[in-house]
């Protein structure tokens, strides 16, 4: 009778558990999302109450237009492998929300990086819940969906002991939740492109400013230099708060292999050449990955990592939903702006050679217009399949499908069709799950499925599949 009470009572709280946990998520999103942002000073407010959690680690901050979850997730990948307790706030989450809270370290037995724990995500949301409730006594406005996440983030890293905390900044820089850690050990800033235009500026050296925000008196920086533009921004602001600057530009970047599914390359970082494995057929990691070697170098002798383990991390590096292949031929790339558009042509043009299918959608900020042209413009698709990302951001379908038309009319009788290159049939499904089920369908043996746009629909098509796992 008693094992029998005891497991009804195991039940019982496992149920509710979970119940709690699904309560506290709806929670959490039911926060406005794309809002106006609470200044800075709100959120040191929100740090402050918890006990300023974020100064019992060090931090390394990255922002950017494009690549700086890969960054991210190399630097993690690496400072691991050299036997650090490590963590990982990103953004957005593919399939579960508290993938934003990543930690490893030798310490779990884990070879990797792992999200919190379900338990720990509803404590530190219980926790943040009562330091707002103590702003809200004193007048001031609830945390922004992204403060609250981060502040959550920030207790979760704290109370784990973690010693390093790669922070990839949501939107922009400068007026960032993120901004609100102070004294961050490393900044680095990836590629710079049109972005979020509407709030940033409508000029690369106008986003390359917001970005250069997270830049901190006498706080080294290391950028990507491929953008003149942005590189005198940057500079300019480093040296007027005394900051160390680390230059990556892409000519010191030698490729020895690439397979298809990883590259060799070398970096030339002026004091050093290092050489190393990334297990990525996108040549658009490359530079990602020499701009982490150029931060690691910068952070090899107060960090204590070795040049095996920064050749071993970076060879071990994931990275979902960035060319990722889940499954023979089926591969999935966050591919969100103009930017990244042209670096997912460029893989795709590594990975095949032969017409392939691509599923594509995206949210409405973003210029869908100028993705359609392109897209349509390489030639590439035997079909596209066009779909909306849940939610009011996405793109309604027959608007993306319409844009595709439009740029497949407007590319009949120029040079590049009569050439040989195939106009792609236009095919419109609503609802993501119909239309994966249907591209994989479509798609010939051996042919490549490309399924692209939106990181909320690589999310989503995670979610559909189960998460699908090569």
């Amino acid at each position: 009778m008693d094992i029998g009470i005891n497991e009804t009572s195991g039940r019982e709280k496992m149920l509710s558990a979970k119940a709690c946990y699904r309560q506290t998520v709806e929670k959490i999103l039911a926060i406005p999302r794309f809002t106006q942002k609470n200044p800075l000073a709100h959120t040191r407010e929100l740090l402050a109450e918890l006990g300023n959690p974020q100064e019992r680690f060090q931090v390394i901050h990255v922002a950017g237009s494009n690549g700086k979850g890969s960054v991210c997730a190399f630097l993690a990948s690496v400072l691991l492998a050299a036997g650090k307790r490590t963590a990982l706030f990103t953004s957005p989450h593919l399939v579960d929300i508290e993938e934003r809270f990543c930690m490893g370290g030798i310490e779990d037995g884990w070879e990797g990086l792992h999200p919190c724990s379900r338990q720990e995500f509803v404590e530190a949301s219980f926790e943040v819940d009562k330091a707002v409730a103590a702003m809200e006594r004193r007048g001031l406005p609830h945390p922004t969906f992204f403060e609250y996440i981060f502040a959550m983030g920030m207790l979760i890293f704290a109370k784990n002991q973690v010693k390093y905390a790669v922070l990839e900044t949501g939107l922009g820089g400068r007026l960032d939740a993120t901004n609100a850690v102070q004294k961050p050990l490393l900044a680095v800033l990836t590629s710079i492109s049109l972005e979020h235009t509407e709030i940033l500026g409508d000029t690369v050296a106008q986003i390359a400013a917001e970005k250069a925000g997270i830049l901190k008196p006498g706080v080294p920086v290391v950028y990507d230099a491929s953008s003149p533009e942005a590189n005198s921004v940057i500079a300019a602001r480093a040296n007027a708060l005394g900051c160390r600057c680390y230059p990556v530009n892409p000519k010191k970047i030698k490729i020895f292999l690439n397979t298809g599914k990883k590259i060799d390359f070398s970096y030339d970082s002026g004091y050093d050449v290092m050489e190393a494995e990334i297990p990525f057929g996108a040549p658009y990691q490359v530079q990602n990955a020499a701009v982490a070697l150029q931060a690691l170098e910068c952070l090899a002798e107060e960090a204590g990592i070795s040049q095996e383990a920064i050749q071993r991390g970076m060879a071990k590096t994931e990275w979902r939903g960035r060319m990722q292949e889940v499954c023979p031929d089926v591969y999935l790339d966050g591919a969100h702006n103009n930017a990244g558009i042209e670096k997912f042509l460029e893989a795709v043009e590594q990975v095949t050679g032969d017409s392939a299918v691509l599923l594509f959608s995206m949210v409405q900020e973003k210029d869908y217009a100028h993705a359609a042209m392109r897209l349509i413009g390489s030639g590439r698709w035997e079909e596209v399949i066009v779909t909306a990302v849940p939610g009011a951001r996405g793109v309604p379908c027959r608007v993306l499908a319409e844009a595709f038309r439009k740029a497949a009319r407007e590319q009949e009788g120029r040079p590049s069709m009569r050439l040989g290159k195939r106009a792609a049939k236009i095919t419109e499904i609503e609802a993501p799950a119909d239309a994966f089920a249907y591209a994989q369908k479509v798609k010939k043996p051996g042919q490549a499925l490309f399924c692209a746009g939106s990181l909320y629909l690589i999310g989503e098509l995670e979610r559909i599949a189960g998460g699908m796992q090569k």
